[in-house]
């Protein structure tokens, strides 16, 4: 079983957001977009599968450090885990400032900053590339002594800690905005007015920001986002879309020594003879969030066929130990298919229809799969065909939405 303190905490997740929203209904705050927070939450668990395979190699590294190089035998007790929690959170504030002032790096963590909310399941959506950019980060920990084991703990503490700041119901909070990371002080994080950007990077505490001179205190309130809108609610191309940018970008530069400035200098940075650095500018005053509309009843399918994909998923990454490569890799890909299933039915993308009837069917044949030997077969195979009759039916009576559908490809 997994015991990441990340994924133990799924259930919790959704229940602070449920709460979020009733409180967010009584304030009169629209606080929620079902299109955008889906999006935000298919960002998450795209981020959660494949980190089932890339975050083998960052804790490997780490680990052989530890091993081969580790300078103190650092015993495990909570005083030092008290004091690796508070240098994992130095090495989380340079990991996340580099982040945001490398082009490259930011490539890895813009994701997180793409949505026009700012709700709890903003905290949900993370990169599936951040990893590449930031695991090396922490290896001073490594030379250090601390334990790997520890180190999980304490990455699964700081990241749950930041998950109940991405709120706009909790206002300022007196004293603790002196040290710690509070939801004041990451809006401000999540702001794309140009006092705002690249501010507030501490993940638990707000001293790093105060001691290296980027903290800036929330005034107005912000306007959530990037400076360039991604536009879409499909979590593979809301990870790719700052890449591809670069890779057009980059085809424009002459030569290689301005290529690898590009790369490494802040995002917006171009050669003089390319127009030089583009500046963050003032929130356009015509200024609309990105929004699209399809019919009450499309909005019911995709929830109700989120409700078993999060099922599927928590179901997984608890038990993705006992699976092997095979399997583990067959239901990451469905698990990501339908993410980008439900993105194309919410842009009305041309593909949306046929494929989503092969994906009920793989989704069907997935499930007989992993419970065939647990459920009595006859029950499940009842209940999966009364989910395929009724999943079809569904999509058959809406098939008028295909005819006004664009013809824009993925």
């Amino acid at each position: 079983m997994n015991l990441s303190p990340v994924v133990i905490a799924i259930p919790m997740y959704f229940i602070l957001m449920a709460l979020e929203m009733l409180v967010l209904r009584f304030q009169k705050h629209p606080g929620y977009r079902l299109n955008d927070a889906i999006t935000n939450i298919n960002c998450g668990v795209m981020s959660q599968v494949t980190g089932v395979f890339f975050k083998i190699l960052s804790i490997g590294i780490y680990t052989l450090i530890f091993e081969k190089f580790g300078v103190f035998e650092i015993p495990n007790n909570i005083w030092t885990f008290l004091i690796l929690f508070f240098l994992y959170d130095l090495c989380y504030y340079w990991a996340h400032r580099m982040s945001h002032e490398v082009n490259l790096f930011w490539g890895g963590h813009v994701v997180h900053h793409s949505s026009e909310e700012y709700n709890l399941s903003v905290a949900l959506r993370q990169s599936s590339t951040q990893t590449f950019w930031t695991f090396f980060f922490y290896f001073p920990l490594a030379i250090l002594g601390f334990d790997p084991l520890m180190l999980i703990l304490a990455s699964g503490m700081n990241l749950l800690y930041q998950f109940w700041i991405h709120t706009e119901v909790i206002g300022k909070m007196g004293f603790l905005e002196l040290f710690m990371n509070t939801p004041s002080h990451h809006r401000v994080h999540h702001g794309r007015n140009p006092k705002y950007i690249d501010k507030n990077h501490g993940g638990t505490f707000i001293i790093f920001d105060k001691w290296f001179g980027t903290f800036q205190e929330e005034e107005e309130t912000p306007t959530y986002g990037i400076t360039t809108p991604v536009r879409s609610w499909n979590p593979f191309w809301v990870n790719v879309a700052h890449y591809a940018t670069m890779k057009e970008e980059i085809k424009q530069i002459k030569n290689l020594k301005d290529k690898i400035k590009y790369l490494f200098n802040k995002p917006g940075w171009l050669p003089a003879y390319l127009g030089g650095y583009r500046a963050p500018k003032e929130i356009e005053s015509n200024f609309q969030k990105f929004d699209t509309v399809v019919p009450p009843s499309i909005n019911w399918y995709i929830f109700s066929q989120y409700i078993l994909l999060l099922v599927l998923t928590g179901y997984f990454l608890f038990q993705v130990s006992s699976f092997s490569w095979v399997p583990k890799t067959g239901i990451s890909l469905l698990i990501i298919w339908t993410t980008i299933s439900f993105s194309g039915i919410f842009e009305k993308r041309s593909w949306y229809f046929p494929q989503e009837f092969i994906r009920v069917i793989c989704f069907s044949f997935s499930i007989f799969f992993l419970f065939g030997s647990n459920i009595p077969q006859v029950l499940l195979l009842s209940t999966l065909g009364v989910y395929t009759f009724a999943s079809f039916f569904w999509l058959f009576k809406n098939r008028k939405l295909s005819s006004k559908i664009s013809s824009a490809s993925l």
